[in-house]
């Protein structure tokens, strides 16, 4: 697999606990976005993109000022993938709207956007997340299916794995 790189936002330790095991499962580098490390981004073939979603659908606080970043990067010919926690219970109109507030951020930066997943799996109501009728990413409910996170990353870092060749 090229080399990858893992740009996660977290607040409650939720989103980069998930970014350390995925780092350890895909072989990657990992950076804080609070750290603003928009000079790494260039660095790698494979970017991941983790965040939490926080309120009504706000992105995570450190994401608010490192999305600018992503849509001034030059992305061409990448690969993308993106993750993100969310609490479906308590907010189930805006189900991991982190992840696609990131996906609209970079979804004509001329980057191939892989990691899609079904929503099957899930219950939730709405979701900017959701498109053409899947997750244009990873999602995880740490508060209320803890107990699937597991499975779910092993099955999307399968899928990543193949994508990200």
């Amino acid at each position: 697999m090229k080399k990858t790189a893992i740009f996660y936002g977290s607040t409650t330790g939720n989103t980069e606990t998930i970014a350390k095991e995925l780092a350890e499962m895909l072989d990657a580098d990992l950076f804080d976005v609070s750290t603003n490390p928009a000079d790494k981004l260039g660095l790698y073939q494979n970017l991941v993109f983790g965040t939490s979603t926080w309120g009504i659908g706000d992105l995570q606080d450190d994401w608010e000022g490192f999305v600018d970043e992503l849509k001034a990067a030059d992305l061409q010919g990448k690969t993308v993938a993106i993750f993100g926690t969310g609490d479906a219970d308590s907010y189930a109109d805006s189900f991991v709207d982190g992840i696609g507030i990131i996906y609209k951020a970079i979804e004509n930066k001329g980057c191939k956007v892989v990691g899609f997943t079904e929503a099957d799996d899930y219950s939730f109501d709405e979701s900017q997340a959701f498109i053409d009728g899947h997750f244009v990413g990873l999602p995880l409910d740490e508060d209320n299916e803890s107990q699937k996170t597991e499975l779910r990353l092993s099955n999307w870092v399968k899928a990543l794995k193949v994508e990200m060749q």
